[in-house]
């Protein structure tokens, strides 16, 4: 029986449990995926779940908001991309070492490259993006865990890039890991004369029950592809504000598909089906 799990705080919105039960029966394995909420300055609970897996007791864990970072003492060894990215979102054990990795980025960028690919007969921009290095210009909104993963994907796919957060010190501190990214305040007067063909937004705005927010003005005054990683609700504010002015925009549901399925083949070595796991979380 294979034991995984979620690590977050709160989880009643994961679909997680769907997509990995989905992943499970597909690949003909017996196994359970369960939710662990702990909360955010609880300490002893990461470390005693943690222990779990040290034990074989449990296979995997995923981790999310607000743990991405605060796991990361209690781990052995830092994959590349996770100490890279400074953030950790699947924890397995290898050699008996526990281990962090990041599988928001390659994640990401599968899915935004299936995105613009899909997308760019009818973007303004997006389309030469794909012939022209000097027209990815991305601007990245928030400085949390994912937004470091999502930096750290454009930055090795060759975009330019921007952290715009509120706090203008955590914009400039994830700026810092990277060379060549600008940090600036988040603010509505930084969207009058802009020129970025990407917007990603990493903060929570707009996630269920606050559906009616979002971190973008309505009015849009230039051209952009805009990725909201936020999934819930399937069509948020920012996302149905941007289609309405005929700009293409999408959700962080094909991100969250992507991401589940490489911390699935790292905890079990079976790659399950898209499809299969796209199916799950809709239904």
């Amino acid at each position: 029986m294979i034991q995984l799990g979620l690590i977050g705080y709160p989880l009643g919105h994961s679909l997680s449990p769907r997509i990995h039960g989905a992943a499970l029966k597909a690949c003909g394995l017996e196994g359970d995926y369960s939710l662990f909420p702990i909360l955010p300055d609880d300490r002893m609970g990461l470390k005693d779940l943690l222990g779990r897996i040290r034990s074989g007791e449990i296979r995997g864990l995923n981790v999310t908001i607000p743990h991405k970072k605060n796991v990361m003492e209690f781990l052995d060894v830092l994959t590349p991309t996770a100490q890279s990215i400074g953030a950790v979102n699947t924890i397995f054990l290898h050699d008996n070492k526990l281990m962090g990795e990041n599988t928001d980025a390659p994640g990401f960028l599968s899915d935004l490259k299936r995105f613009l690919v899909s997308k760019s007969d009818s973007l303004q921009l997006p389309k030469p993006v794909k012939k022209t290095a000097l027209l990815k210009n991305a601007l990245v909104l928030g400085a949390g865990g994912s937004a470091r993963a999502v930096v750290y994907a454009l930055v090795n796919d060759g975009w330019s890039v921007t952290v715009a957060a509120r706090c203008i010190e955590q914009a400039q501190e994830l700026a810092g890991r990277f060379s060549d990214v600008n940090s600036m305040e988040l603010n509505s007067q930084m969207f009058q004369h802009s020129a970025f063909n990407l917007i990603v937004n990493t903060t929570p705005i707009g996630m269920a029950p606050n559906i009616d927010r979002s971190p973008c003005p309505e009015n849009f005054p230039f051209p952009a592809a805009i990725y909201d990683l936020v999934y819930n609700p399937i069509e948020t504010k920012l996302v149905k504000d941007a289609r309405s002015q005929g700009l293409q925009a999408t959700t962080g549901f094909g991100m969250l598909i992507e991401q589940a399925a490489l911390a699935f083949e790292i905890w079990t070595g079976h790659n399950p089906p898209y499809d299969i796991l796209k199916s799950a979380a809709q239904n």
